[in-house]
């Protein structure tokens, strides 16, 4: 009998749900398709289960989670908790506890260009042309898992960042190993002139590299990379780095392709695996039908990746630049003819069933008509 593989849904807040959903379709037409048996259960987190338990990780998603091959999670965040400096209970919290408890302790970000959406980019095509990065970063230690403390007046705080030996042992490893399959390349970006903590990690990675005499190694201070990201980000291949820096150098890095709507991540642990879109709750776009769903959907086949499924993947990534290729997108891809999110899924999930038998026709599409025929 073939395995059945336990997936969980936390579609979370905001603009979860819907794009999510998109990623639950094309998972259910990629086991059909490719004769996988898929389980989806689904938990509550952040403001959602805020409002419904007071927890931002219930008891049950976090068991339901634990107890699953993957986890395909959607979003959290919400206006009420983030325009509210007093709160003390925020949705966050869910995510970076469930990132400790599941032992997420490493973040996987690929940033890549597609040649039809380069003018959608801030940055001049000559530039981004050809960009294909991927950022490992630190997920459940420093600054932000450090301890924290703000005096009762409110006129002192502190935040503590820590690392140990371990901590960056295993991420440096994956990264190595990652740079190995690609250009042979890997950046640890940190800011030892200053922070022992960079030290430490500039330190152990020299050590580790000793194991992977094919890949080249250097260094680069954070805010010089801030700076070379935007001036050639074709120098990078493969980037290590520790949590903060990883959380805003990734996030730069997002606006190359010209849309955060693009771009997947995975959470990966030695037992399980989280797998979001990059681009967060965004509020403004809830139940409008506008949401880009490509960066769900690119989750879902790192997903499918991390469950070995690698064919699999391959032809969900192959479907999503079809899409893109054939400008069936939504707003924020092309503000002229777009698509509304659940119809970029269908578009998807079409070709993945189909491939060139599609039944989308080709001309409409150009014409600015969904007709299938």
């Amino acid at each position: 009998m073939s395995k059945t593989y336990k997936i969980a849904v936390l579609a979370g807040d905001g603009i979860g749900p819907e794009v999510t959903k998109e990623s639950v379709k094309i998972l259910k037409i990629i086991g059909e398709t490719f004769q996988y048996k898929f389980q989806f259960d689904y938990g509550s987190v952040g403001a959602e289960a805020i409002y419904q338990t007071g927890n931002p990780l219930p008891d049950e998603t976090l068991a339901l989670c634990k107890n699953s091959d993957a986890v395909l999670f959607g979003a959290i965040g919400d206006p009420a908790f983030d325009n509210n400096p007093d709160a003390k209970v925020r949705p966050e919290q869910g995510l970076l506890k469930l990132r400790k408890e599941l032992g997420l302790f490493a973040n996987i970000r690929p940033i890549k260009t597609y040649a039809s959406l380069i003018k959608k980019s801030p940055l001049k095509k000559e530039i981004v042309d050809g960009t294909d990065i991927h950022i490992y970063r630190e997920l459940i230690s420093g600054i932000y898992f450090g301890e924290k403390f703000t005096d009762e007046n409110g006129e002192y705080a502190y935040d503590l960042c820590k690392y140990s030996r371990e901590e960056i042992i295993g991420i440096t490893h994956l990264a190595f190993q990652d740079a190995q399959k690609r250009k042979k390349k890997l950046t640890l970006i940190d800011k030892a002139n200053v922070l022992d903590t960079s030290r430490l990690w500039r330190k152990i990675v020299k050590e580790i590299a000793l194991e992977y005499p094919d890949v080249e190694l250097d260094f680069m201070f954070v805010d010089n990379a801030a700076m070379q990201m935007i001036l050639n980000p074709k120098q990078f291949d493969v980037i290590l780095t520790e949590n903060m820096f990883g959380d805003i150098i990734s996030d730069e890095a997002s606006v190359i392709g010209g849309s955060i709507g693009l771009l997947p991540s995975a959470s990966i642990g030695e037992n399980n695996g989280l797998f979001e879109p990059i681009h967060g709750s965004y509020p403004q776009a809830k139940g409008k039908g506008i949401a880009n769903p490509i960066a769900s959907i690119l989750s879902a086949a790192m997903l499918l990746d991390y469950l070995q499924l690698n064919v699999a993947a391959e032809k969900l990534r192959q479907s999503v630049e079809h899409a893109i290729e054939s400008k069936f997108v939504t707003v924020d891809l092309n503000a002229e003819q777009n698509y509304s999110t659940s119809e970029v899924g269908d578009f998807i999930a079409d070709y993945i069933s189909f491939s060139e038998k599609s039944y989308y026709n080709y001309e409409n599409i150009q014409l600015g008509k969904s007709t299938i025929v």
